[in-house]
């Protein structure tokens, strides 16, 4: 039976559903995604971990199901999250349409997990790019101009990447994972060529993984669909990203350990400014990505201590699809229930939203790295590894990467109990909306669930993370629950010390407030300056051919002008055979060899 499912592509049965979710009743289409989305979450548990079986395409060797530990993790988690949201889509009266853009979305994440090979993964990666866009542009109104900003970047990232395995197949002779170790080159010899296809890979990915700079479409747009396709777009896109950093740098690297520790920060700082929820959970994508980089930037560190560096990164992806989707899923249903985007206009909500409340806690305390939620598990893990690392060492010893990641620990802190402050307490109730819907508290219930799961149960989280029979781990040590309690008070008393600073540079411009009108302007004069150009050959060659032509119909009439000869005087233009056949032999020849140079 376990052999039968593994012929079966995992993205094929959620691919269907997406299709029938459209075509049948809103309550059957939805009940169809989430039964194909369980199915590929046992699926993933079942399937052996077998030699792929090759498949020929377009004349080159492919492997469009390729299952190991990291691909197996990714399936579980993408098949319960999508079985959730669908599930809450359906209690956010979604649209039939919306949730099917949704679904395909999803099947492309997993047709892309599942690739064995760069081809295949490329071709997902791109079609998750355009899923991910229509779903954005099928709420209208602001998300459509977010959307194309959108389709930009992911656009261009896709492009990047593509050179880079078209330079990987030129150096490899293959596409398929087994064929290297990772992509080929090197940044550690920049600025040769040879590190090309690697420097490609990392800023085509990149993009996804919202590098500092190549971030700004990411809180540009999440909080503009509607808040069920938010909880699609917030898990999938980034920790898929994450998963193909690893591919294409199994080895790590410091470089891109000290960028995720950057990214922590710079992702916090601009959470701690923003007062549209969905905005502020948009930068917590971008700060705890960068966790999951250091992770997989220390497998440089070797042995066991870079696989168990390794192993926290990619736990930490697990555990974000969970409390990220869980947030989005929270501050959803405010939005739903009250249509307010602005927290300072709410305020109060715990008495009358209970439930919504209970597992907003659940969710901030899993991002916060609360002990007893899986966040800290995970979080400690990447933690534990940076203290190993000595390259720039700072205050008590410590090395740079360890204080970025402990000062995004407390920004996080600060940020979930400013949101959670303004939403559910800090005045009175002057509007009193409605809970959760049925289907909105079975998706969060049951996401919340696993939040508390693994924080308590941390050994099943284990067994399905890769490298777990090379290390050991005690996650609630004295020293990580001291570590932990640190964090809790310093962000208590970093937010209520800072409410007022904070709010007073609230307006502070992030990058995109540059590098969006720089697009706009460069793109409009790229078009502007080829069709001027198109536009002055055109008329350089229509009035060539036009004289040519009157030269040609009166050539008596052109030598005059020419020579400054009077309009009454008689002139004749006379040649034998012999001159014309060398006179045209020799203008051809001059033609042909301007066509040819």
């Amino acid at each position: 039976m376990n052999e039968l499912l593994a012929t079966i592509p995992p993205f094929l049965p959620v691919a269907v559903a997406a299709l029938l979710a459209v075509l049948l009743p809103r309550h059957a289409g939805h009940a169809v995604g989430m039964l194909a989305a369980l199915f590929v979450l046992g699926q993933s548990l079942v399937m052996p971990a077998t030699t792929p079986a090759t498949v020929q395409f377009l004349g080159f060797e492919t492997v469009p199901i390729f299952v190991d530990q990291f691909t197996r993790l990714y399936g579980v988690v993408i098949g319960f999250l999508a079985a959730a949201a669908v599930a809450y889509s359906w209690g956010s009266d979604a649209p039939r349409v919306q949730t099917g853009f949704a679904l395909a979305y999803v099947s492309s994440t997993l047709g892309m997990v599942f690739a064995g090979d760069w081809l295949t993964l490329i071709f997902f990666w791109e079609l998750m790019a355009v899923t991910s866009t229509l779903l954005v542009w099928h709420y209208g109104g602001e998300a459509v101009r977010a959307g194309y900003r959108y389709a930009i970047a992911h656009g261009i990232g896709g492009t990047l990447l593509l050179g880079a395995v078209t330079l990987h197949y030129a150096r490899v002779g293959s596409f398929l994972f087994e064929a290297s170790t990772g992509i080929a080159g090197s940044l550690g010899t920049l600025p040769s060529v040879e590190a090309l296809p690697a420097l490609l890979a990392a800023l085509g990915i990149g993009v996804n993984c919202a590098f500092i700079g190549l971030h700004t479409w990411l809180p540009d747009t999440y909080p503009r669909p509607h808040v069920a396709a938010s909880v699609f777009l917030s898990v999938f896109t980034t920790k898929t990203a994450v998963y193909a950093m690893y591919r294409a740098f199994p080895e790590g690297g410091l470089w891109l350990a000290y960028l995720g520790g950057a990214m922590a920060v710079y992702g916090v700082f601009f959470a701690l400014l923003q007062y549209d929820p969905r905005r502020l959970l948009s930068y917590h994508i971008q700060a705890q990505v960068g966790y999951m980089l250091a992770g997989i930037g220390l497998a440089s560190l070797g042995g066991d201590l870079g696989n168990f560096a390794v192993a926290g990164g990619v736990a930490h992806a697990f555990n974000n699809v969970l409390y990220k989707s869980l947030l989005f899923m929270a501050v959803g249903v405010v939005i739903y229930r009250t249509g307010i985007n602005d927290i300072r206009k709410l305020g109060g909500l715990w008495k009358v939203m209970p439930v919504t409340f209970v597992v907003y806690v659940i969710g901030a305390a899993s991002i916060t790295a609360v002990p007893g939620f899986t966040g800290f598990i995970s979080k400690g893990m990447v933690i534990d590894a940076a203290h190993e690392v000595s390259n720039v060492p700072l205050l008590l010893g410590e090395d740079l990467l360890w204080w970025l990641l402990i000062i995004g620990g407390v920004g996080t802190f600060m940020s979930f109990i400013k949101l959670g402050w303004y939403i559910f307490f800090h005045n009175a109730p002057e509007i009193r909306p409605k809970d959760s819907t049925v289907g909105q508290t079975v998706g969060m219930v049951a996401v919340a669930g696993l939040c508390v799961y693994f924080g308590i149960f941390y050994g099943s989280l284990f067994e399905l993370l890769p490298f777990a029979e090379t290390w050991e781990t005690s996650p609630y040590s004295t020293g990580h629950l001291i570590e932990g309690f640190a964090l809790l008070v310093a962000g208590f008393v970093g937010f209520f010390t800072l409410k007022g600073p904070l709010a007073r540079i609230s307006h502070l411009p992030d990058m995109e407030r540059v590098i969006n009108p720089a697009v706009f302007y460069t793109g409009r004069g790229f078009v502007w300056g080829v069709t001027e150009l198109w536009a002055a050959v055109d008329r350089v060659v229509m009035q060539t051919a036009a004289t040519l032509k009157q030269i040609g119909t009166h050539p008596e009439q052109a030598v005059r002008r020419v020579a400054g000869i009077s309009e009454d005087a008689d002139v004749y233009l006379r040649a034998d055979i012999g001159r014309s056949v060398i006179f045209l032999t020799l203008l051809t020849a001059a033609a042909l060899a301007a066509l040819l140079l």
